[in-house]
């Protein structure tokens, strides 16, 4: 079934036409009202907003084919994550889209506040000509305040630099090193940073803990005259006060892009003509635009195809290194759990993954959510996500176990699977990194496998490969590969044969009968 994605708000074309280059199907509706929304989302797998549409727990709960929650943005305040998790739908963004974006903003408004762009504008568009009332600071041998040393903090800091600025910042999460690598003196406490700066900029997230984060005692605490500008999230300065110490002139100027409620069209900034507002442009450049829709949609069409979505809020993220180790098995992985739920016939009560050779010691939690995901999917006994790959096994009494091993068998990687002693192993290979089967039933095998597959179990003997290739060749199948693996030790062999044309169970039932001492046939769909 193809897969469809609905896309809510503006999206890059380049975003849309990724998709449908990949097979989904995207529907594009604009200003959707909530109980349209409702109404539409149990056709869809996947769904993809920006910050306007709110995605309630009523959407979640309506959306029973939902797997995957894109916001082509940053921040997910409109998405109920928790309702997410708890279904086991993706929750993802695209974090480093606006990156660029809202760091030029940011300096955008500290120039603006400092140099009065803003009502001199104004002015020469009254068809006046003033310029004694806009006399401005310079940023050279400022000093800048920092209040989060991200992604976008850090990219402020490098831009600021290079204007000659002081920088100081607080951030709990940065280290010291980082801090020291992008030239900014770090302190651990804001009342102690408060004091020294000329401009502040804040790029924190939305928390309790960074709501009104600054508010009067802060406030009179600053130098006087001092910059303050918010690309980042409303209510990080408390507004009311605010805009009491501008007009009491303690703070020379804000400059706002984000408000607590948005649209924002009742602020007390309004009045004041040293607040430059504007409304929440920080991703608003072109390029943002097109990187977050490429990136959502990658992202969205990832999660949609059972690989590793990296920016996946309701899940242990999974950094660079990892993902470049363990996120090309994620498919190999799907397809092995796939063959073992045809192989064992039923749901195993022991999983146990082993993940061998360069793989050894990467986690291997997204390899354990794609073999569940193969082996529960199969007979749509159940949507596997790495969201809620860990509670599926539960509520299905499957107990997983996972391991490492140097030795890879002579490869390079590979990872192995057995399920109440049903075992497969494949590795990957090839500039493609195709999967190969290297194992089966524990019988070594090199083989990629094909959409369609005959495995064979039989007592070695001669002519066995003659008769499964001429009673195929009678009803008009096509062996296309095929491999062959003894087992001195009991006597038995394992064929593994790709095939075209439709297998019927008349074909099996004329194989089983036309094979002696034929000890098991599976015809595997992948």
């Amino acid at each position: 079934m193809t897969k469809k994605v609905l896309v809510t708000e503006k999206l890059a074309e380049a975003g849309l036409s990724m998709l449908r280059d990949r097979g989904i199907e995207a529907d594009v509706r604009l200003k959707m009202p909530p109980e349209e929304l409702v109404a539409a989302i149990p056709a869809y797998d996947g769904l993809i907003v920006r910050s306007a549409t709110k995605v309630t727990r009523e959407v979640i709960e309506a959306g029973g084919r939902l797997r995957v929650i894109g916001r082509a943005g940053v921040g997910v305040d409109n998405v109920d994550v928790e309702a997410a998790t708890e279904r086991g739908v993706i929750v993802c963004n695209a974090p480093t889209s606006n990156i660029v974006s809202a760091a030029e903003h940011t300096m955008a408004l500290m120039l603006a506040c400092a140099r009065n762009v803003a009502q001199a504008n104004a002015v020469v568009h009254a068809h006046e000509w003033e310029r004694g009332r806009f006399t401005g600071v310079e940023l050279y041998e400022k000093t800048l305040a920092i209040f989060g040393l991200g992604r976008v903090g850090g990219l402020v800091a490098e831009r600021a630099r290079a204007f000659g600025m002081r920088l100081v910042g607080y951030d709990p999460y940065c280290s010291p090193e980082r801090a020291e690598q992008l030239g900014v003196a770090l302190f651990d406490d804001v009342d102690a940073v408060v004091p020294l700066a000329d401009f502040i900029t804040v790029h924190l997230p939305k928390t309790k803990e960074t709501i009104g984060m600054f508010g009067p005692d802060q406030y009179a605490r600053m130098k006087d005259g001092v910059v303050l500008v918010n690309t980042a999230r409303g209510g990080i300065f408390e507004e009311k006060s605010l805009a009491d110490f501008l007009a009491a002139g303690k703070i020379g100027a804000v400059g706002i892009d984000v408000f607590e409620a948005e649209p924002c069209r009742e602020s007390p900034l309004h009045e004041f003509d040293n607040a430059v507002l504007t409304p929440h442009l920080g991703a608003s450049t072109r390029e943002a635009q097109e990187r977050a829709g490429v990136q959502i949609a990658e992202y969205v069409a990832a999660g949609l195809e059972g690989s590793i979505v990296p920016t996946a809020l309701n899940m242990a993220p999974v950094p660079p290194e990892v993902m470049d180790a363990v996120g090309p098995y994620v498919p190999a992985c799907q397809m092995m759990g796939s063959m073992l739920a045809q192989i064992h016939g039923e749901i195993p009560q022991f999983l146990k993954l082993c993940a061998g050779g360069e793989l050894a010691g990467a986690d291997p939690s997204i390899l354990v959510a794609g073999t569940l995901k193969g082996l529960l999917s199969y007979k749509n006994t159940a949507t596997v996500t790495p969201v809620n790959a860990n509670a599926v096994a539960k509520r299905h009494g499957i107990k997983v176990e996972t391991a490492s091993a140097p030795d890879a068998g002579g490869y390079a990687s590979r990872v192995s699977i057995v399920a109440d002693g049903t075992e497969v192993a494949c590795t990957l290979a090839g500039e493609s990194q195709a999967a190969r089967l290297v194992s089966l039933l524990g019988y070594k095998l090199d083989i990629a496998p094909a959409g369609q597959s005959l495995v064979f179990e039989y007592v070695d003997a001669p002519g066995r490969i003659g008769v499964i290739g001429t009673i195929l060749g009678e009803e008009g199948i096509n062996i296309t590969t095929m491999q062959i693996s003894a087992s001195p030790e009991d006597g038995r062999a394992l064929a593994y044969v790709n095939v075209e044309g439709e297998v019927t169970d008349a074909v099996l039932a004329k194989l089983r009968a036309g094979l002696s001492d034929l000890k098991s046939l599976w015809h595997v769909r992948l």
